[in-house]
């Protein structure tokens, strides 16, 4: 989701590739999130079903194919931004891969574990042609989920339209994060102040850096949809659905 803008580059910064009409214009600025299941958490179903505690984790020839395939596609999409969750960092192999492949197509990378060693947490991985990168912070929620947001400051490596000064700067604040899974109704609350949470901390950021008006890009895996408390919190914030609006 993006918070609402006057700002032109703000109505742009649309989710999946969808590309704009008229590239004179403004860049062409697109955005993938994807939650790829880490290896921990994802069971096979093996030996006749008789083993109900396998997890792809225990073998790698199966973990290290799907995720080049992840890899393969990711590439093949060449976004402007990445957003990852269950991003498994707890095996170096497979975080030493994708730094690699991200870093020889042209990416920035940047990594956040969950609290608690839980083994797994969050990528953004940002074009360099695209942007330069101004700071990267990262807010832990130490909570029952021990969930976790990393914030990126960036700004277009090039002026958003032919017209603009070239000295007058457009920077975005890019949120990743993964919002605990809903299992019962008493963690909605739970899930409400982690966007509260996050909201807070990037009002406090932009105040902290004297920040004008800035377009903000939420991204991640909401473990929700538009019917629950958490899309119609953000909506009343101010955000709109970026999926939506290309989509329309």
């Amino acid at each position: 989701m993006r918070k609402e803008r006057r700002s032109r580059i703000g109505s742009y910064a649309i989710s999946s590739s969808m590309s704009m009409r008229d590239h004179r214009q403004q860049p062409c600025i697109t955005c993938t999130t994807f939650n790829i299941l880490a290896p921990i958490y994802k069971r096979l179903n093996i030996n006749n079903d008789q083993d109900q505690n396998s997890r792809e984790s225990d073998y790698r020839a199966y973990w290290l194919v799907r995720n080049q395939r992840i890899l393969d596609s990711l590439l093949r999409e060449r976004s402007s931004i990445i957003c990852l969750q269950e991003f498994w960092l707890g095996n170096e192999e497979l975080v030493s891969m994708y730094e690699k492949r991200f870093g020889d197509a042209g990416y920035l990378n940047f990594k956040l574990a969950r609290t608690n060693n839980r083994g797994d947490g969050l990528l953004i991985a940002v074009r360099k042609d695209y942007f330069r990168v101004i700071n990267h912070r990262e807010l832990l929620f130490n909570d029952c989920g021990d969930r976790v947001a990393q914030l990126l400051h960036v700004e277009l490596a090039a002026p958003c339209s032919p017209s603009r000064n070239n000295d007058t700067r457009q920077e975005i604040l890019i949120v990743n994060t993964h919002l605990l899974f809903p299992h019962d109704s008493s963690l909605s609350l739970v899930r409400l102040n982690q966007v509260y949470k996050i909201l807070q901390y990037v009002e406090s950021y932009q105040k902290e850096n004297k920040l004008s008006p800035t377009p903000i890009m939420l991204c991640g895996d909401w473990n929700g949809s538009k019917r629950g408390h958490v899309y119609k919190f953000l909506r009343s914030q101010g955000f709109v659905s970026s999926y939506d609006t290309a989509h329309q």
